[in-house]
C-alpha cells in the first residue's frame, strides 16, 4: 500500500510540474505598438480599420493581442521618445500614422517591423528604397501616392471644367 502512496505522490507532482512547464511553454501573447503624431479623437477611424483588419485574421485586442497605443498629440517633438518606448517595450510590430511618426520610429529600431500608413510618397521622405523593394524594417501603403496627383487633377478638371484655379491644403 505504501508503494502505490508513493507511485500515485510521484505521478502528481510529475503532472504538476508537466502543467507549470506547459504553461511556461505558451507563447506570450504578441503586442502591437501604435504610433501617431496626432490625437486619439481624430485617429479613431484609423484604430477602428486597424481593430477590424486584426479581427479578420482572428486577432482580437485583449484576448489574443495587446495594443499599445502612443499620441504625440501634434507635438512632433515628443515623436522620438515615444517610438523608443515602444521599442524599448519590445513589440513585435510598429503601426505609424503619417511620416513624422515612420520617420521617428525608423530612427528608433531597424530590426522591429514598421508598417505606415497615411504617407504621401515613401521613396521620397526617405522612408523605403522604392516601391518594389523597399528593403530594410518598414513597409506600407500610401493612398495620396504623388505619382497619381497629375491623373487625380485631370479627373478633378473633367468633373469641374469650369474650375480656372484649385488648391490643396496639406499638412507637411
Amino acid at each position: 500500500m505504501k508503494r502505490r502512496k508513493l507511485l500515485a505522490m510521484l505521478g502528481g507532482g510529475a503532472m504538476t510540474a508537466w502543467s507549470f512547464a506547459a504553461r511556461a511553454q505558451q507563447k506570450a501573447m504578441p503586442v502591437i505598438g501604435f504610433l501617431s503624431s496626432g490625437s486619439p479623437g481624430p485617429a479613431a477611424p484609423n484604430v477602428a480599420a486597424l481593430r477590424q483588419g486584426l479581427s479578420e485574421t482572428g486577432y482580437i485586442e485583449g484576448q489574443n493581442v495587446r495594443i499599445e497605443y502612443r499620441w504625440a498629440e501634434g507635438r512632433y517633438d515628443r515623436l522620438p521618445a515615444l517610438a523608443a518606448d515602444l521599442v524599448g517595450r519590445k513589440v513585435n510590430v510598429i503601426v505609424t500614422i503619417a511620416v513624422p511618426a515612420a520617420r521617428a520610429t525608423k530612427n528608433a529600431t531597424s530590426t522591429i517591423p514598421i508598417v505606415f500608413t497615411a504617407v504621401n510618397d515613401p521613396v521620397g521622405d526617405g522612408l523605403v528604397a522604392s516601391l518594389a523593394r523597399p528593403g530594410g524594417n518598414l513597409t506600407g501603403f500610401s493612398i495620396l501616392t504623388a505619382e497619381l496627383t497629375p491623373k487625380r487633377l485631370d479627373l478633378l478638371s473633367e468633373l469641374v471644367p469650369q474650375a480656372k484655379m484649385i488648391a490643396l491644403l496639406v499638412n507637411p
